[in-house]
């Protein structure tokens, strides 16, 4: 069976099995949505949630302003979501077990990590989502974005869903404390896109060029004061993608 470009069959998604995950995931969030947007964090609204496919593998890419924001993402989601995220959190303290029973790919930044590259590959071969946040580090505003997004949709086929993440800056935090005074986390998800099949095996100049497009997309999404490198959206261009 072919999913958007993607064998869907678990025999070759190498050492990643979805059903290893789905009770652990399911208990996790049961515990994210009743205590920690109960007691640590406010979400405020979401919007776009329909462009979320129902099926089939995608890459879900997102700003990086505060240390939840992946975490928002996962609460509000209908399906699964597979984050990419820097291995140091593995050895966070307490919370580093969240990563771990998750099954959150570790990635080591600045370097080709070759085997984060595989995980990423396995997963969406097995029909399921993964979060990337291409800045490679949290800040205020976009910065520029790295290939690695615009590498994995290009060799997998898989559709990229643009995510605007704002108002998680200060969580979590506790119940009536002061960032429970403001308007919380808010998300607005666009349209899903694809790269063209002529940029399936794209260089590293190509690479550049996808993954500015697609950071593009993404600062559309968010407020102006988000958009960083990416604020004069007239120099957005949309050669390598279109639109599901």
């Amino acid at each position: 069976m072919v999913v958007d470009g993607l064998e869907q069959n678990h025999s070759l998604t190498g050492g990643y099995n979805p059903s290893r995950y789905a009770m652990r995931r399911r208990v996790l969030r049961f515990l994210v949505k009743w205590g920690g947007f109960t007691l640590l964090a406010k979400l405020d609204r979401v919007e776009g949630l329909e462009n979320v496919p129902d099926q089939g593998p995608a890459i879900l890419m997102i700003n990086h302003i505060a240390f939840i924001d992946p975490i928002v993402v996962l609460h509000v989601m209908p399906r699964n979501i597979v984050p990419l995220a820097k291995i140091e959190v593995y050895d966070y303290p307490i919370v580093g077990i969240f990563p771990r029973l998750w099954g959150v790919i570790p990635v080591r930044r600045e370097e080709v990590d070759r085997r984060a590259i595989q995980q990423s590959m396995e997963v969406l071969r097995a029909g399921e989502i993964i979060l990337v946040a291409p800045e490679g580090t949290r800040g205020p505003a976009l910065k520029q974005g790295k290939e690695g997004a615009a590498y994995l949709a290009s060799r997998s086929g898989a559709p990229i869903l643009p995510v605007a993440v704002n108002g998680t800056i200060g969580f979590p935090a506790i119940r009536f404390t002061k960032p429970w005074k403001g308007p919380g986390a808010r998300l607005r998800i666009g349209r899903p896109f694809r790269y063209r099949p002529e940029y399936q095996r794209a260089g590293r100049e190509q690479l550049r060029q996808m993954t500015d497009e697609a950071m593009y997309a993404l600062a559309e999404l968010l407020p102006p004061y988000r958009r960083g490198y990416y604020a004069d959206l007239s120099k957005a261009t949309q050669e390598t993608i279109e639109f599901c």
